[in-house]
């Protein structure tokens, strides 16, 4: 019994170490054993792909061509194609001293090969950019700083900046040698025709021999005209390719000045004939006179040659010498008369320039003195419209008006002039 007994807890000792056994290999069975991790090469860490360079900005570096009006020039531009991707090459204009010449979009363009062709021409748009380029020149060039832009926008870097300046060319020297030789060769004959003849004298022969009439104010004031306008017409279009540069201004001030010669030329003619028909009369009474007095004188003489007289024979000596006393009274008259209608030496020959436009009889007038200062005025202003601004005033009616009125006042005082 005792040794049963004692099995007892051995038996049951036996079986907790077992139970122990059992679950630590449950647990072992359960937990997986550690795998060893897999070895492998190092991976490379990834090499950054390189950014795309920024693009560049485009850039004037040359050009072929003459920078003139009315031509044509290839411009070169660094830089275009990529430009173009993201804008309109179409909308590009000339810069010229930085500014846009509005308009002037190329005519032709060529991204591939970087350049553009453009048409330098005047627009309404860009007239006063081309004004202050090309008027007041210093000569027949001006150096101008390049380059090429949107005309809303700023102009691209270039090479011909302000320390690069490239030649415009205002007048093209060929064109004006030859409009030099043209204004010189007309005004020279003019000069030579006004000094030896009476292209812009007082009409008919002068009284002097040898010498020539006085010049008229009139006829001068219309050639002054014409000369500004004729130069000035053919100075704009040299520069700008302009032809209708007249203005109805000016059409008024030649048509004033045309009406100032023409009414001088009438008054004078009128004058002239009236004095020349009255001098003719007095010709003709005094050759009828000369005549009839030395048949009175000879009808008297044979009354007073009789011894005896008759009643009758006093009373026709008397009517006799009557009519000779107021015959001879006549003749003394009428010789004076035509004596003051006759030119006196030296008059109508030419005094001098200024004072045959300034003067008459009665020495210098102020109303010839007042057209001419006005004329002078009025041509310093117009030289001065075509040098600045390349076009013909354009006169306002006030203007017009007081130049009429100086006219109008010669013409006026024409009537009671001896010249």
């Amino acid at each position: 019994m005792k040794r049963k007994a004692r099995a007892v807890p051995l038996l049951l000792f036996f079986t907790l170490i077992l139970f122990v056994i059992a679950i630590v290999s449950t647990v072992d069975a359960q937990t997986p054993s550690p795998t060893p991790a897999p070895t492998s090469s190092p991976i490379p860490s990834p090499t950054p792909s390189p950014t795309p360079a920024a693009a560049q900005p485009p850039k004037v570096t040359g050009y072929q061509g003459h920078l003139e009006l009315d031509d044509i020039i290839q411009v070169e531009i660094a830089n275009l194609a990529d430009w173009a991707k993201t804008n309109d090459a179409s909308k590009l204009v000339p810069f010229l001293n930085g500014r846009a010449i509005r308009g002037d979009y190329p005519e032709e363009i060529h991204v591939s090969k970087s350049h553009v062709h453009f048409h330098l021409h005047i627009t309404p748009a860009n007239r006063d950019a081309w004004v202050d380029l090309l008027g007041e020149p210093p000569g027949t060039v001006r150096p101008v700083a390049f380059s090429v832009g949107l005309e809303n926008g700023s102009p691209f870097d270039t090479v011909f900046d302000q320390n690069n300046k490239i030649p415009l060319t205002v007048i093209s020297p060929v064109h004006g040698v030859i409009a030099l030789v043209v204004v010189l060769v007309t005004l020279t004959l003019f000069v030579w025709l006004a000094r030896t003849t009476n292209l812009i004298r007082e009409p008919g022969a002068c009284p002097v021999p040898g010498k020539l009439k006085p010049y008229n104010l009139g006829r001068t004031q219309m050639a002054f005209w014409f000369f500004l306008i004729y130069v000035s017409y053919l100075v704009i279009w040299l520069v700008t390719d302009a032809l209708d540069t007249i203005t109805p201004s000016l059409l008024g001030l030649m048509g004033i000045s045309a009406g100032t010669a023409l009414g001088e030329a009438l008054i004078d003619n009128g004058k002239d004939t009236s004095k020349e028909n009255q001098r003719q009369d007095l010709i003709a009474e005094k050759q009828s006179l000369e005549q009839s007095i030395p048949a009175l004188q000879s009808q008297l003489d044979s009354l007073n040659s009789k011894t005896t007289l008759t009643p009758e024979d006093t009373s026709n000596r008397d009517s006799l010498n009557k009519q000779l006393q107021d015959a001879r009274t006549r003749l003394a008259q009428i010789t004076q008369q035509i004596q003051a209608l006759a030119p006196m030496s030296g008059a109508g020959a030419s005094r001098g320039f200024i004072t045959d436009i300034l003067s008459d009889s009665s020495g210098y007038s102020f109303h010839r003195f007042q057209i001419f200062a006005w004329t002078i005025v009025l041509g310093i202003m117009f030289m001065s419209s075509v040098y600045n601004n390349l076009t013909m005033p354009d006169f306002s009616a006030t203007l017009l008006g007081l130049m009429g009125i100086s006219s109008g006042t010669y013409i006026g005082f024409k009537f009671p002039e001896n010249k």
